[in-house]
């Protein structure tokens, strides 16, 4: 039995060395070169060639290469019957966290009304409003979004979290479903987009939602490029409604070289780079979930696919 190592978009040699510092024994092939695909049981993924899946007859289990598994369960290759994981690395979620509070503070004190003067030599100081006076919005509640809210409380901001199920963060009020929504946005001067992509989370960050947060709110999504409507931002950003955006994640990556939004001067893009798995931090996982197979034991992390997470 063998490991399978398929990804587009990353070097994947790292991984290998992180796999085998673990247990030096395990069979780890790089696609496509993996041959014989008959070996292959359990298959590691991130943004996986199209089809690739499918080439394997005796798949066990497919884990994703970070906690994000939407690239999986979109995969019209996955076999249906093989189990789901993903990836659970503080690692991740403290990088996560830094991205964050980075970008909320760039708008807390003002730096992207600085920028804009700046190309205009002009000077002009603006009276920041107060940390505690700042209410920043979570949408997405998993370990990843819970971890962000719990360190923006104690860094001082008003913190408020939703959530598909009700969650309690200590600090932050909470607010969960469909009807708590309105209520969760009307305050929220930043909000942050920590959603799973899910078929209810799809195209969340629209029109509606943008007309019910404050005049002159900003958005940071970290989550996925498909939570967004772009064009709802490029005119909520034009209108005046939102102040800004920061985007980590697009519908189509890496971003077009023609895209509106690397030349908009309201918008911050960075490549997908909020926060990466680092193999060493995860590998023991990996390999454990890799034994439990063999074994036929419960497996970490198992993805519910009919929730998506």
């Amino acid at each position: 039995m063998a490991i399978a190592i398929l990804s587009s978009d990353r070097d994947l040699q790292p991984w290998i060395k992180a796999l085998k510092s673990v247990d030096p024994a395990v069979d780890v092939r790089l696609w496509p070169e993996d041959t014989p695909k008959s070996e292959v049981t359990f298959a590691l993924c991130w943004q996986q060639p199209a089809g690739s899946l499918g080439e394997y007859p005796n798949l066990r289990c497919v884990s994703s290469m970070g906690a994000g598994v939407d690239h999986l369960l979109s995969d019209p290759a996955l076999p249906a019957q093989v189990p789901v994981v993903r990836l659970v690395d503080p690692g991740l979620a403290q990088g996560m966290f830094e991205y964050v509070c980075a970008a909320a503070m760039a708008y807390f004190r003002e730096f992207d009304r600085y920028r804009a003067q700046q190309q205009q030599r002009r000077w002009w100081p603006y009276i920041a409003q107060t940390i505690e006076d700042t209410t920043i919005g979570v949408m997405g509640l998993g370990q990843l979004g819970r971890y962000v809210a719990e360190k923006l409380v104690q860094l001082g901001f008003t913190v408020r979290g939703w959530s598909r199920s009700p969650k309690s963060i200590p600090g932050a009020e909470s607010y969960h479903g469909a009807p708590q929504l309105g209520n969760f946005l009307a305050p929220v001067n930043i909000l942050v987009c920590l959603l799973p992509l899910t078929a209810e989370t799809s195209g969340i960050l629209n029109q509606s939602l943008f007309g019910q947060l404050p005049q002159g709110a900003c958005l940071i999504n970290v989550a996925r490029g498909e939570h967004l409507v772009e064009a709802d931002l490029l005119a909520a950003l034009d209108q005046g409604q939102l102040r800004g955006a920061c985007l980590d994640v697009f519908r189509q990556e890496p971003l077009p070289s023609d895209h509106p939004f690397w030349t908009h001067e309201k918008i911050t893009v960075t490549p997908h780079c909020s926060s990466i798995t680092a193999p060493q931090s995860v590998a023991l996982q990996v390999v454990e979930n890799y034994r439990r197979m063999q074994q036929g034991q419960p497996l970490i992390n198992q993805v519910a696919r009919d929730r998506g997470y």
